[in-house]
Protein backbone atom coordinates (compact mmCIF):
# COMPACT_ATOMS: atom_id res chain seq x y z
CA UNK A 1 0.00 0.00 0.00
CA UNK A 2 2.84 2.37 0.88
CA UNK A 3 4.48 1.70 -2.51
CA UNK A 4 1.21 2.47 -4.28
CA UNK A 5 0.87 5.83 -2.49
CA UNK A 6 4.48 6.74 -3.32
CA UNK A 7 4.05 5.67 -6.94
CA UNK A 8 0.85 7.71 -7.25
CA UNK A 9 2.60 10.76 -5.77
CA UNK A 10 5.55 10.43 -8.16
CA UNK A 11 3.21 10.01 -11.14
CA UNK A 12 1.20 13.09 -10.13
CA UNK A 13 4.40 15.14 -9.76
CA UNK A 14 5.63 13.98 -13.17
CA UNK A 15 2.37 14.98 -14.86
CA UNK A 16 2.45 18.37 -13.17
CA UNK A 17 6.06 18.94 -14.27
CA UNK A 18 5.15 18.24 -17.91
CA UNK A 19 2.81 21.24 -18.07
CA UNK A 20 4.69 24.03 -19.83
CA UNK A 21 1.94 26.62 -20.12
CA UNK A 22 0.78 27.48 -16.66
CA UNK A 23 -2.93 27.71 -15.90
CA UNK A 24 -4.41 30.65 -17.72
CA UNK A 25 -7.41 31.28 -19.87
CA UNK A 26 -6.50 31.26 -23.53
CA UNK A 27 -8.88 33.60 -25.29
CA UNK A 28 -9.38 36.15 -22.49
CA UNK A 29 -6.42 38.47 -23.10
CA UNK A 30 -2.95 37.96 -21.72
CA UNK A 31 -1.63 34.70 -23.10
CA UNK A 32 -3.84 34.70 -26.19
CA UNK A 33 -2.65 38.22 -27.10
CA UNK A 34 0.95 36.99 -27.03
CA UNK A 35 0.45 34.93 -30.23
CA UNK A 36 2.15 36.18 -33.33
CA UNK A 37 5.46 37.73 -34.36
CA UNK A 38 6.98 40.68 -32.52
CA UNK A 39 9.92 42.90 -33.55
CA UNK A 40 12.25 44.47 -30.96
CA UNK A 41 12.30 48.27 -30.90
CA UNK A 42 13.83 48.97 -27.43
CA UNK A 43 16.28 47.21 -25.12
CA UNK A 44 17.65 48.60 -21.86
CA UNK A 45 21.14 48.24 -20.54
CA UNK A 46 23.68 48.61 -23.33
CA UNK A 47 25.62 51.83 -23.75
CA UNK A 48 25.45 51.39 -27.50
CA UNK A 49 22.52 52.97 -29.35
CA UNK A 50 19.78 50.57 -30.46
CA UNK A 51 20.56 51.11 -34.16
CA UNK A 52 24.24 50.44 -33.41
CA UNK A 53 23.39 47.09 -31.81
CA UNK A 54 21.09 46.06 -34.66
CA UNK A 55 22.21 47.97 -37.78
CA UNK A 56 20.89 45.53 -40.38
CA UNK A 57 18.11 43.45 -38.88
CA UNK A 58 16.13 43.80 -35.66
CA UNK A 59 15.55 40.76 -33.44
CA UNK A 60 12.13 39.11 -33.60
CA UNK A 61 10.25 36.69 -31.38
CA UNK A 62 7.27 34.55 -32.39
CA UNK A 63 4.83 32.93 -29.98
CA UNK A 64 2.67 29.98 -30.99
CA UNK A 65 0.53 29.71 -27.87
CA UNK A 66 -1.61 26.74 -28.94
CA UNK A 67 1.53 24.73 -29.81
CA UNK A 68 3.40 25.98 -26.69
CA UNK A 69 6.32 27.13 -28.88
CA UNK A 70 8.51 30.20 -29.03
CA UNK A 71 10.96 30.98 -31.82
CA UNK A 72 12.71 33.95 -33.31
CA UNK A 73 15.84 35.58 -34.57
CA UNK A 74 18.51 37.40 -32.54
CA UNK A 75 19.29 39.59 -35.61
CA UNK A 76 21.87 36.96 -36.56
CA UNK A 77 20.94 33.45 -35.34
CA UNK A 78 17.58 31.70 -35.16
CA UNK A 79 16.28 30.07 -31.98
CA UNK A 80 13.30 27.96 -30.89
CA UNK A 81 12.04 26.29 -27.76
CA UNK A 82 9.11 25.56 -25.48
CA UNK A 83 6.86 28.39 -24.30
CA UNK A 84 6.56 28.62 -20.52
CA UNK A 85 4.03 31.37 -19.76
CA UNK A 86 0.66 32.32 -18.36
CA UNK A 87 -1.44 35.51 -18.57
CA UNK A 88 1.27 37.70 -16.95
CA UNK A 89 4.47 35.71 -16.38
CA UNK A 90 6.94 34.28 -18.84
CA UNK A 91 10.14 32.27 -18.54
CA UNK A 92 12.61 32.60 -21.41
CA UNK A 93 15.63 30.96 -19.79
CA UNK A 94 15.54 28.01 -22.19
CA UNK A 95 16.70 25.52 -23.12
CA UNK A 96 16.50 26.72 -26.70
CA UNK A 97 17.83 25.28 -29.94
CA UNK A 98 19.93 27.91 -31.71
CA UNK A 99 21.92 28.21 -34.92
CA UNK A 100 25.60 29.04 -34.42
CA UNK A 101 26.66 31.60 -37.03
CA UNK A 102 29.39 34.05 -36.02
CA UNK A 103 27.73 37.38 -35.28
CA UNK A 104 29.43 40.79 -35.33
CA UNK A 105 28.98 43.22 -32.45
CA UNK A 106 27.20 42.84 -29.11
CA UNK A 107 23.60 42.79 -30.31
CA UNK A 108 22.96 39.05 -30.07
CA UNK A 109 24.61 38.65 -26.67
CA UNK A 110 22.68 41.62 -25.28
CA UNK A 111 19.38 40.25 -26.62
CA UNK A 112 19.91 36.74 -25.17
CA UNK A 113 21.06 38.06 -21.77
CA UNK A 114 18.04 40.37 -21.49
CA UNK A 115 15.61 37.55 -22.41
CA UNK A 116 16.96 35.57 -19.45
CA UNK A 117 16.07 38.45 -17.08
CA UNK A 118 12.42 38.72 -18.15
CA UNK A 119 9.86 37.61 -15.55
CA UNK A 120 6.59 39.20 -16.63
CA UNK A 121 5.08 40.79 -19.70
CA UNK A 122 2.32 43.21 -20.62
CA UNK A 123 0.63 43.99 -23.91
CA UNK A 124 -0.75 47.46 -24.60
CA UNK A 125 -3.06 48.41 -27.47
CA UNK A 126 -2.63 44.87 -28.90
CA UNK A 127 0.49 46.16 -30.71
CA UNK A 128 3.16 46.70 -28.02
CA UNK A 129 4.71 43.90 -25.98
CA UNK A 130 6.73 44.89 -22.90
CA UNK A 131 9.04 42.41 -21.22
CA UNK A 132 9.49 43.34 -17.58
CA UNK A 133 12.08 42.69 -14.90
CA UNK A 134 10.25 43.56 -11.71
CA UNK A 135 8.28 46.68 -12.62
CA UNK A 136 10.78 47.97 -15.20
CA UNK A 137 10.33 47.44 -18.95
CA UNK A 138 13.65 46.05 -20.19
CA UNK A 139 12.54 45.14 -23.73
CA UNK A 140 9.76 46.39 -25.99
CA UNK A 141 8.44 44.85 -29.18
CA UNK A 142 5.97 45.92 -31.88
CA UNK A 143 3.53 43.44 -33.43
CA UNK A 144 4.46 42.57 -37.02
Amino acid sequence: MKKLVILTFVFACALNACTTIKPGTIGNGGLSQLSGTWELNYISGPRIAFNGLYPGKKPTIKFEVAEKRVSGNTSCNSFSGTLVADDTTINLTGPFAMTKMACPGEGETTFIEMLKKVGTYSITSDTTLNFMMGDIAIMRFNKK
